[in-house]
């Protein structure tokens, strides 16, 4: 990656920065690849990098209705965690978070990564036994957690409120030291410019409009550019997992909903870390600019809609309130939404399927920002393999049927 000097910078700044070389190429579709990547987000482009660099496969393409970046991967908080109940996430996301502390590094691309630590916080004695208890199961995984009573997330924590008077008193929370956030636009970049090094095309503002099959295998798909010819079709499209399954008759159990979070005007830095809590559905963190970035739970219509309802922002609002009583004057900026697709077991599906060549990573919930790296790396195994590593194989379709279920919804809920 070439370095510029202060000189060059201004140069360019001056000239309408017409002279930068631009980090990844904008090919033509070619007629046949090798393998098709549908879905132009984090864990998208993550899977081209990973096929290219850990399985040789170059001569694939990542194809991307939109702009990459422009979908669930733009419209997230960036929270990193791993603290997950049971082993199988624990594994899963524990193996995504070992690949975020070094993956700027990896990448050459300043992905922002702040490890601020996470907080989840416990209203009740119940939710207090049900987080002491992921603890344990977390340190039994290998999984960095911990557990502070109320004072010692205060002292964690300046800003928040431990005062026994509020509604949902703060009775202790649980604390991932390393957890925090990073940049969702730098990590997609990151990845677009490693995997187009490699030789991967990345095509965008084209969508595939059919799966093309031939005696239950892949054999194509359609696109608004034209008829493309591969044996290996892969979805990695939040938000929109059914609608592409249904291009070869596949239904999966799959809710959409929307998932929405707003920002607040930019203030000096106030609160140091992240702080999140399933029994008043909020969480929120506060960005480089000096933004509150603040989340909640989804909303409960099914929706392919983009934005999200008037009470879930007045609900959120007058839980962080409680929490953090200073905020109370701040202004909001901006709100968006996005689309989460959310399986019965709040757990991902990470799957080959009966149509031969075409593969499913979807159903994450809230929990995809965290897991992009992980999901990639495995997901570009399976492609590759066309075989489950340990990691992915307890997120195969099939669990639906024997039951064998990775119940996840305490430790994913309100926490994206």
């Amino acid at each position: 990656m070439k370095r510029y000097s202060a000189l060059e910078l201004l140069r360019e700044g001056l000239r309408g920065h017409t002279g930068w070389r631009k980090v990844w190429r904008h090919p033509e579709p070619k007629p046949s690849y090798d393998a098709v990547i549908i879905g132009g987000g984090g864990h998208g482009l993550a899977t081209a990098y990973y096929l290219a660099r850990e399985h040789g496969m170059t001569n694939i393409a990542v194809i991307e209705k939109g702009w990459i970046g422009g979908g669930n991967a733009g419209r997230n908080t960036t929270i990193i965690r791993s603290n997950y109940l049971f082993d199988e996430s624990a594994a899963l996301y524990n193996h995504a978070f070992g690949l975020w502390k070094t993956l700027g590094r990896e990448l050459n691309f300043n992905i922002m990564m702040s490890h601020r630590g996470v907080l989840n916080l416990a209203h009740d004695d119940g939710e207090m036994r049900q987080l002491k208890r992921r603890v344990e199961s977390n340190r039994l995984n290998g999984v960095e957690a911990e557990w502070l009573d109320a004072k010692e997330v205060k002292g964690f924590c300046p800003a928040i409120n431990i005062s026994p008077d509020i509604r949902y008193p703060v009775l202790g929370a649980t604390l991932q030291r390393s957890g925090g956030v990073n940049r969702h636009d730098a990590v997609v970049w990151g990845y677009a410019r490693a995997a187009d090094a490699m030789g991967v095309d990345i095509i965008q503002q084209t969508e595939v409009t059919n799966i093309l099959t031939e005696s239950g295998e892949v054999t194509g798909v359609e696109t608004t550019r034209g008829t493309i010819r591969t044996p290996k079709v892969a979805s990695v499209t939040a938000g929109h997992t059914s609608v592409i399954a249904k291009m070869v008759d596949l239904r999966l159990p799959i809710e959409s909903h929307p998932l929405q979070a707003l920002v607040s005007e930019p203030v000096k830095p106030v609160l140091n870390c992240v702080v999140m809590s399933n029994a008043v559905h909020v969480y929120c963190s506060q960005s480089d600019k000096g933004e509150l970035v603040i989340g909640a739970g989804i909303d409960a219509q099914l929706s392919y809609t983009q934005r999200g309802n008037l009470d879930i922002i007045e609900h959120q609002m007058a839980s962080l309130m409680e929490l953090f009583p200073m905020f109370s004057r701040l202004r909001m900026m901006r709100q968006w939404g996005g689309i989460v697709d959310v399986c019965p077991d709040a757990s991902p599906i990470i799957s080959k399927t009966p149509v031969k060549g075409f593969y499913v990573n979807g159903g994450w919930g809230t929990g995809g920002w965290k897991a992009t790296p992980g999901s990639g790396h495995v997901f570009a195994d399976l492609i590759a393999r066309d075989e489950p590593n340990a990691i992915a194989a307890p997120f195969a379709m099939e669990r639906f049927v024997t039951g064998a279920l990775v119940a996840e919804h305490g430790a994913a809920a309100v926490a994206h």
